[in-house]
């Protein structure tokens, strides 16, 4: 199933329904414009990679996508200098790396996007997810965020080979 995410419109669509979505602070542009700390969201057909859960915030979401629970030491690498660029990586890091787990809900349900992948550049992208919004729907670093009951849905209903498609 390929998801279609709408900047423009502020959707994401997929399983027979569209919902009101949020992207990146810095507007989208294509992917081969896309730079470390732009804000902006990435253009593109992205596959889905896997899930990660933050235990002690929700249960019984149910997938057919590879997945894993959330560390309270889970990071992912955001250092254009780090060998380990746009990857999981576990805190202390000697390099920068946003923390996974967060006191807002914003990251309870993460499905991780396969940009900037194949391979990694440097400092073209990273920890491009699809997660919760904020309360105030604010706009996101680049990624693309729905309500979490919609995401809870809509990764019960996801399957390996899918992506998102977003235009």
């Amino acid at each position: 199933m390929r998801l279609l995410a709408d900047v423009a419109a502020g959707t994401l669509t997929g399983f027979g329904e569209t919902v009101a979505a949020v992207f990146g602070k810095g507007g989208s542009l294509p992917a081969a414009d896309k730079r470390e700390g732009d804000g902006a969201t990435p253009l593109g057909i992205w596959p889905v990679r896997t899930v990660l859960l933050r235990p002690d915030r929700v249960a019984g979401v149910v997938t057919r996508l590879p997945w894993r629970w959330l560390r309270v030491d889970d990071g992912w690498s955001d250092g254009v200098g780090d060998p380990a660029y746009n990857r999981p990586v576990r805190h202390l890091h000697g390099f920068s790396a946003e923390r996974l787990w967060r006191d807002d809900h914003v990251y309870d349900l993460i499905v991780v996007l396969g940009h900037n992948e194949a391979p990694v550049v440097a400092g073209a992208g990273s920890a491009i997810f699809l997660h919760c919004t904020r309360p105030d729907r604010a706009a996101t670093e680049g990624c693309i965020a729905v309500e979490k009951g919609d995401l809870e849905r809509f990764v019960g209903m996801m399957a390996a080979g899918d992506s998102v498609t977003l235009v």
